[in-house]
Formats: C-alpha cells, sequence, structure tokens
C-alpha cells in the first residue's frame, strides 16, 4: 500500500443565511484577493451506521478544484475540533465506492468488518478568498461555500450556507494572528460558530451520535462502582482505538501507546475483578496481554537502542566508533523485523474480534451484583489490595538481591499506580499525591529494568562470533555503564518508597 500525504488542517467554520454579506475588512486584514469560483463534488463514505462520522472522521472522495482526491480526516489528540490531521490519496485510488486500502486501513480499528459504502453526495460552489500580508505572503485562505445535498439522481434535497477560514502557513504567528481578527469580525456580523463537517450537517442527527466507545462522565463518590467501571473502560479503550490508528499512520511513539492501553485495561479488569464476571475479564485479560506481547518486541528494542546509543556518548572516542555500528546493526535488524509483526498483529483476525470484545466492554462490562453499591465503599478497598501486593514484593528487595525480584517489585508497582488512576477522577484530593509518587516509583523501577535488559544485550553481543575483541572490550565498556546505573536505581529506591508509603498513609483510600 502507498501511504498517504498528510496535512495537519486548522480552519473555523461558520453557518450563515442565504442572504448574509461579508462584512468590511479593511482594517482587519492587510490585503484580500477574491479568487475565482469552482465546483465541488463530493461523496462521503461510512458505514450504515454512520461509525465514522460518530466518532468525528470523514472520509470523501471529492472532484474539482486544485486538492481534488480522497480525504480522510481525522480528529488530533489533546487539540480543539478545528485541529485535525488530512490524509490524501488521488482520485485514481479508487472509484466511488471503492475506497483506497492505504485509508481504510488507518479507519480498521474503528470500522472493523462493516463495509464503507457511499452515504451522503454534495456539491459545492466555492467561492475563495485569500488573504495576504503586507509582504505579499499568503497567510489564509476563507471560503464562501453554497451547498447542496443530492441524492443519487443529482437533485437537490437541501441547501445550505458555510463559511471556512483555513491557515495557510501553520507555523505563521501572523497567519493564526489574521485567523483570530477574521474570526472575531466574522462572529460580529451574525455568523454561527461550528465545528461538523458539511457532510455530517447534512445527515442530521444520527452523524452527531455518540461513538461505539462513548466518552462518559466518572461518578461522584456517592454514585454507583457500576459507573465507574464502564467509565474507565471505555476511556482506555477509546485509547487504543486511537492509538491503533496511530500505529497504521506510523507516527512516533504510537505503539507504546497501545501497549500502554493495552496494560491499563489489563489492570482496570484486575483490579475490579471482584466486581465482574471473573471468567469473561479473564478472557479479555489474556487477548490484551497477546497485544501487549505482540507491541512489546519492538517498543522494547526501540527504547534499548536509544539508551545504549546515549549511553555509547560517554565512551572514549575510538570505543564508541567500535560499540555503536555493532549495536545498530543488530537492533534495527530486529525493530525491523518487530514492526512487521507488530502491524501484522493489528491486521489480523484475533485483533479485530478484540477490539469488537473491547467496544461490548465499554458498552457493557459484565458486572456482579456488588458493583452496583457506591464507589466510596467498594473501591478503596480495591485500591487497597493492590497496595498491599506492592508493599509484598518490595520486601523481598536486597540491594545486592537478583534484578527478577526487581522486576516483580516493578511489575506490582504499575497495577497499583493503574489501580490509583483508576479511581483518581472520582476521589482527587489526597490520592493525586498518591498517584504522583507512584509514578516517580515506577519510572524508577522501570529505569532499572531498562538497564538490566541492556546488560544482558550487550552480553549477548558481546559473545557472538561475528564480534571481534576491540568490540567486545567497548561493549564491555558500556556494560559497566549500565551495571552502575542499575545500582544507582537501587540506592534511590527507599527515599522514593518512603515518599509514595507516605502518600498511600494519607490517601484517604488505605
Amino acid at each position: 500500500m502507498t501511504a498517504p500525504t498528510t496535512h495537519r488542517e486548522i480552519e473555523r467554520k461558520f453557518r450563515v443565511h442565504a442572504l448574509f454579506e461579508w462584512p468590511n475588512l479593511t482594517g482587519v486584514v492587510d490585503s484580500i484577493e477574491l479568487q475565482p469560483a469552482v465546483e465541488l463534488s463530493a461523496v462521503y463514505h461510512d458505514t450504515a451506521e454512520l461509525t465514522l462520522f460518530r466518532w468525528k472522521v470523514t472520509l470523501r472522495r471529492r472532484e474539482g478544484g486544485l486538492d481534488a482526491g480522497w480525504h480522510l480526516k481525522l480528529p488530533v489528540f489533546g487539540e480543539s475540533a478545528s485541529v485535525r490531521d488530512e490524509l490524501h490519496a488521488p482520485l485514481g485510488a479508487g472509484a466511488v465506492g471503492s475506497v483506497p486500502a492505504e485509508l481504510a486501513d488507518i479507519v480498521a480499528p474503528m470500522v472493523r468488518d462493516k463495509p464503507l459504502v457511499p452515504v451522503v453526495r454534495l456539491h459545492t460552489r466555492r467561492t475563495p478568498r485569500i488573504v495576504r500580508s503586507l509582504a505579499g505572503v499568503p497567510l489564509v485562505e476563507m471560503v464562501d461555500d453554497v451547498v447542496s445535498v443530492l441524492d443519487d439522481q443529482g437533485n437537490s434535497l437541501a441547501i445550505f450556507r458555510e463559511l471556512e477560514i483555513e491557515l495557510l502557513d501553520n507555523d505563521s504567528p501572523d497567519a493564526h494572528d489574521a485567523l483570530e481578527h477574521l474570526t472575531e469580525a466574522l462572529l460580529a456580523v451574525g455568523a454561527v460558530p461550528g465545528s461538523t463537517s458539511k457532510a455530517a450537517a447534512a445527515l442530521g442527527p444520527r452523524a452527531a451520535a455518540p461513538a461505539d466507545v462513548p466518552e462518559l462522565p466518572m461518578p461522584k463518590p456517592s454514585g454507583m462502582a457500576a459507573d465507574a467501571i464502564r467509565a474507565t473502560i471505555a476511556r482506555h479503550v477509546r485509547d487504543l482505538i486511537l492509538a491503533d490508528i496511530a500505529v497504521r499512520r506510523d507516527l512516533p511513539d504510537a505503539v507504546h501507546q497501545v501497549r500502554v492501553s493495552a496494560r491499563r485495561l489489563r489492570s482496570v479488569l484486575r483490579t475490579f475483578d471482584p466486581l465482574l464476571d471473573h471468567e469473561w475479564a479473564l478472557a479479555l485479560e489474556e487477548e490484551l496481554s497477546w497485544l501487549a506481547d505482540e507491541m512489546g518486541l519492538i517498543r522494547d528494542t526501540e527504547v534499548l537502542e536509544e539508551r545504549l546509543l546515549a549511553h555509547a556518548t560517554q565512551l572514549d572516542g575510538p570505543d564508541a566508533l567500535l560499540a555503536i555500528p555493532a549495536i545498530t546493526a543488530m537492533l534495527d535488524r530486529r525493530v525491523e523485523g518487530a514492526r512487521s509483526g507488530a502491524l501484522a498483529a493489528l491486521r489480523s483476525d484475533r485483533h479485530t474480534y478484540l477490539i469488537d470484545d473491547l467496544i461490548q466492554a465499554a458498552r457493557a462490562p459484565q458486572l456482579q451484583d456488588s458493583a452496583y453499591q457506591a464507589c466510596e465503599d467498594v473501591l478503596p478497598a480495591l485500591v487497597a489490595d493492590a497496595w498491599r501486593t506492592l508493599v509484598k514484593a518490595t520486601h523481598r528487595l536486597e540491594i545486592f538481591g537478583p534484578a527478577p525480584e526487581w522486576h516483580r517489585a516493578r511489575i506490582k508497582a504499575k497495577r497499583a499506580r493503574y489501580a490509583v488512576d483508576a479511581v483518581l477522577p472520582i476521589f482527587q484530593g489526597r490520592v493525586r499525591r498518591l498517584s504522583k509518587e507512584l509514578a516517580e516509583v515506577t519510572e524508577l523501577l522501570g529505569d532499572h529494568q531498562d538497564a538490566w535488559v541492556a546488560q544482558e544485550f550487550l552480553r549477548e553481543l558481546a559473545g557472538a562470533a561475528t564480534t571481534d575483541g576491540a568490540t567486545g572490550y567497548a561493549l564491555g565498556l558500556l556494560h559497566g555503564i549500565e551495571l552502575e546505573a542499575e545500582m544507582t536505581s537501587r540506592y534511590a529506591f527507599a527515599d522514593i518508597w518512603d515518599a509514595a508509603r507516605d502518600a498511600a498513609r494519607h490517601s484517604g483510600l488505605l
């Protein structure tokens, strides 16, 4: 599959009436150039249930204008609805009704096995205006669109008018200033701001319904634990699906986010297990463990390579020149193989079934009767159980003890941290400090584990038949740096652990 091109779209939309007149923008911006009107014909694709629209995603095939082709618009995590990533494929990539494979693959976690079909046709008469700086630099494009909703025979069913202002240079402060000034000018004369796409507006309320995995509010302490479980599972399932899409787009840190979401979901299921149907929760846990493992090799290899290359800079020049090529040669091969395996897992039937099960879990988790009690009555005990398991694991830790015991404590610390994070939106207050301290504990123990894994890898690489003596010596020096890092983590643990225990005593949960 050919990777689609990507553009970060930052725009504002406004709905206006048919007789709306543009205000006098003299003094608001430096220069406005009216452009020739263009005719645009777009066919929007989605499932019959409008799955994509409900996720705030649009997929269209558009003819006419300078950017004719297939466009997939995706929300950007952490940004407002006015910011989206637009992925583009050429018209020739697929006829109407035949979505290009490279775009269909990206939205597969949302639609799974549902077919993508034409759902609405729009014809737009667009009148553009280019706003330039005094130096003649194009800053923003303003468009005045008269949109007709068409039936399959091309007959007009409805007409509406929409204005858009889009940045032409996302990094230009002048462009952002122009966007704000124009927005204020349009609002002042009655333009109504909006964020839904033209097609969503044409399709009506069904396109604005909640996504398959809705964003649910967390209850108060007196609210039911069942509602807290639903909201928590839904939040992490949404995160996992969005991270899955990011992996398919090859975005930075995406594999890590899939793995984190899978691990958090497993931890939530374990923490809430006394309130859930055990067999149901266990089956989901096992599948999430598979997904985390499939993502783990690529992520762990990337982290290991980044770590070793950074530490190799501490070696003398000749030793670094020997160690670095040996490390990258082996780990680059591992990353490439791991990446292929991770993508194959995400595109497998097993993963599709898992997403189906997770969506169902977010909608209707299988609960015990005990889940229908107040959060404040049942959830603190579950967090306390995770905390006691961690405390028990730390009792086995010794400065010169075996590394696996430290790794076991790290796993228990993550479970305790995720359990606290799950109830943090409910209890807040003093729980926030415990969450922060446990995050530091897991980070320290994570660095300890990374140092130990690095030592094992260096020992393996130094002993390889293809490694000469000089390179082996350089790798041995790097092994010493990693050993020192491991021991530094162990000595630092006592102070961090004392702070975590103090936060636990004052959390009100234990």
